[in-house]
């Protein structure tokens, strides 16, 4: 059975290139009906915070990628927080030197940054010389019992060809000899990257290592101590990076880069979930929107390029509204209602929820985003005048004969007014006043919305007669109410 993970370490928000890894491990394990695994690298002990794995648990989930096994759901390779694992990694780091594969190194960080800086100082590598690579076991042992802090460092074997495969890129070779020995386990007693991510892919049966191309230099060291372990050797898949629209690293200055930032902007899951599996993939077609069910069918790791992908904000904003449109109305509104809480005060129910959904898909034609959608609602609930048209239409003579004479006609009608009453009374002040066309509509346009292009004047006059008898605070201007407010200016 195919076994993928997705591998954080709990040190900040989820970003962009970190949810890409797992959205791509989470389709290719549902594609396959394999299993997809999360596993916590928290052996930073400084950076690592329980809160970021708290935060990263829910914004995966938000984003709508679950996993079958993790800290938060155990499993059958318990536990998945490599803090808890350590007592594992010393087993085996152990073995490695039992075999020969694996030496004590007692280089102070003051040596080694000294035999770093000689090293660039005269053109050579800065890897490590290998100074203790041929120390006496038996007396590294004994220097250890003593207490004498020592890293243990796996031996990079001479003039290897180390090859893998990788479904990305293709299959890779690196020379052995342009490889220093790597520490696997710090003074401190807890293990580095290159050897806890062997021993637990290895032991979790992982089956492909899905990752980012930072990583690639990497494997050759990894794929050298699953030999010396005698472990199977995974396949592996090389992404590459996400970068900005300039092709520099994405990165704050572009704009959003961490799941939260998203969320906090009004983006749906749905639309980051299909955007983010767009970032290096393709379908083999042109088509650009899918559901989660459709990527899931559709995704191969082998129609992932290997190319840089390009994080281009104006075609997510693009994809969030075309999911935002596939909403019904009760759904979209449950989505707005959350942003519109920071401002109004209203009820949660169907009938509400239903004028929510259906005037954002009216303010979708000019909105991207929630957040967007929430902020344009402001015209419903006040009458503003930035343009000073309002103003302008009491200095009308023609103007306010048009709005009084259609006042008189709805004022003493009942809330919410149809748009059949608002036609008859209409005809009615046509035929009062003499003025049609733009004489007749354009000042009524400007009292009610106090803008000259915007909403439909019909869609508009049906939101806020509907929404005004709402449980909603403060209330929705109806027609009656905002004709009232120019009168007293």
């Amino acid at each position: 059975m195919i076994r993928v993970r997705f591998a954080p370490s709990p040190t900040g928000y989820v970003h962009v290139g970190n949810a890409r890894t797992a959205l791509f491990n989470y389709l290719f394990a549902r594609h396959n009906n394999g299993k997809f695994v999360l596993r916590i690298e928290n052996t930073d002990i400084e950076r690592s915070k329980r809160e970021y794995e708290e935060n990263l648990i829910k914004d995966l989930n938000w984003l709508g990628i679950e996993w079958d096994e993790g800290p938060d759901k155990g499993g059958e390779f318990f536990p998945y927080r490599q803090s808890e694992r350590t007592d594992t990694y010393k087993k085996y780091a152990l073995e490695l030197i039992e075999k020969g594969h694996a030496y004590y190194c007692f280089c102070t960080p003051e040596e080694l940054e000294e035999e770093k800086k000689n090293a660039i100082k005269e053109g050579r590598p800065p890897g490590y010389s290998g100074k203790c690579r041929n120390l006496d076991i038996n007396e590294s042992k004994k220097r250890v019992s003593n207490g004498e802090p020592a890293a243990i460092r796996f031996k990079i074997s001479e003039n290897e060809t180390i090859k893998f495969k990788d479904i990305v890129r293709g299959d890779m070779e690196f020379d052995s000899n342009l490889i220093s020995d790597p520490i696997i386990v710090r003074s401190n007693g807890m293990p580095a990257y290159n050897f806890s991510v062997v021993i637990d892919d290895s032991l979790m049966k992982i089956t492909h290592v899905i990752r980012g191309e930072d990583h690639l230099s990497n494997t050759a060291r990894q794929v050298l101590i699953y030999q010396a372990l005698g472990f199977d050797v995974p396949i592996f898949a090389h992404l590459s990076m996400v970068m900005g629209e300039d092709n520099t690293k994405l990165s704050k200055r572009h704009g959003s880069t961490s799941l939260i930032e998203f969320k906090q902007n009004g983006y749906l899951p749905d639309a980051l979930f299909n955007y983010l599996a767009l970032l290096g993939w393709s379908s083999g077609d042109d088509r650009e929107i899918f559901t989660k069910q459709e990527l899931i069918r559709e995704f191969k790791l082998e129609r992932v390029s290997k190319s840089a992908a390009i994080f281009d904000y104006k075609k997510l904003q693009w994809l969030n509204r075309e999911h935002l449109r596939k909403l019904d109305n009760i759904n979209l509104g449950k989505k707005v209602f959350d942003f519109l809480l920071k401002d109004y005060k209203i009820e949660d129910n169907n009938e509400t929820l239903e004028w929510i959904g259906n005037t954002s898909k009216h303010l979708l034609d000019y909105s991207h985003l929630l957040t967007e959608i929430a902020t344009e609602f402001k015209q419903f609930f006040e009458l503003n005048d930035e343009e000073g048209l309002i103003k302008e239409l009491n200095n009308s003579k023609n103007s306010m004969i048009v709005l009084k004479s259609f006042y008189n006609k709805i004022k003493e009608v009942n809330s919410p007014i149809d748009m059949k009453t608002i036609g008859n009374a209409l005809k009615e002040v046509q035929k009062e006043t003499g003025f049609k066309g733009k004489e007749l509509y354009h000042p009524i346009r400007i009292a009610l919305t106090g803008k000259e292009k915007g909403l439909d004047i019909q869609e508009f006059i049906n939101i806020i007669e509907k929404g005004s008898v709402l449980e909603i605070e403060p209330k929705v201007l109806n027609i009656k109410k905002r004709l009232e407010i120019i009168f007293s200016q």
